[in-house]
């Protein structure tokens, strides 16, 4: 964007004032006018020094005897030198040819972790998938605060239940809104990870049955399976 406004600034004002005038600098400007051509690679020379093919091939039946088949290069290295008094190629060297045959991997055993999918939870109608969050308001006066509890339909968007307290209470009770929910609909609840949002419980009439302790299937966090996924979303209205 700024290259574009420096070329429409040249045929008025020139290169270099418009380059200063935007902060660019005109170095830039010049090579991306005229950038350079990447030539040939050139081929590497072979070094004076290098294996020769019938000294590569030997090198190469060492390692693939029934003497070193189960030996490093490292190993190989240092009992041709100690015992044989032998000394054909360098360890690197070693490892290059056995690489280039396609030889040459990690050996070690690698811990691989397989690709995580982020649990995520689905509501597909109403009263399937319900989800609660804890907001912070400030109160009349300094230092005063109160915290908003909102239980919404993750399908529909609907308010369920809502309550303010003066302060986080593991025993309050939601304002349920709307129709009682029948017995045999049993929503999910979906609250964030923390210790307010396991100890707490909705407990209108109706609205969520007993505390947790009274019943095995009403816990307020609950482990999302893999195979649900999950549209959760709190509009900003809420806060």
């Amino acid at each position: 964007m700024i290259e574009q406004t420096v070329e429409d600034l040249t045929p008025l004002v020139g290169t270099y004032p418009a380059c200063r005038a935007l902060g660019v600098a005109p170095a830039t400007i010049y090579r991306r006018r005229c950038p350079s051509e990447p030539g040939p690679k050139k081929p590497r020379p072979k070094p004076a020094r290098a294996l020769s093919a019938e000294e590569r091939q030997k090198v190469l039946d060492t390692l693939h005897s029934e003497r070193f088949v189960d030996c490093s290069p490292d190993q190989v290295w240092a009992t041709l030198l100690d015992v044989d008094q032998l000394y054909l190629a360098s360890v690197r060297t070693m490892y290059r040819l056995l690489a280039e045959q396609g030889e040459s991997r990690e050996r070690r055993d690698q811990l691989v972790h397989p690709p995580y999918a982020k649990p995520q939870l689905l509501a597909t109608r109403p009263n399937e998938l319900w989800s609660w969050d804890i907001t912070k308001l400030l109160g009349p006066a300094k230092w005063t605060y109160f915290y908003l509890y909102v239980i919404l339909d993750v399908f529909s968007r609907y308010v369920v239940g809502w309550t303010i307290q003066h302060r986080e209470s593991a025993g309050c009770v939601f304002r349920r809104s709307g129709p009682p929910i029948p017995n045999e609909v049993r929503p999910l609840f979906r609250g964030e990870v923390g210790r307010r949002f396991r100890s707490m419980w909705a407990a209108d009439s109706g609205a969520c049955g007993p505390p947790p302790s009274e019943r095995s299937d009403a816990g307020v966090e609950v482990r999302p399976e893999p195979s649900r996924r999950a549209c959760l979303g709190w509009p900003s209205c809420v806060a």
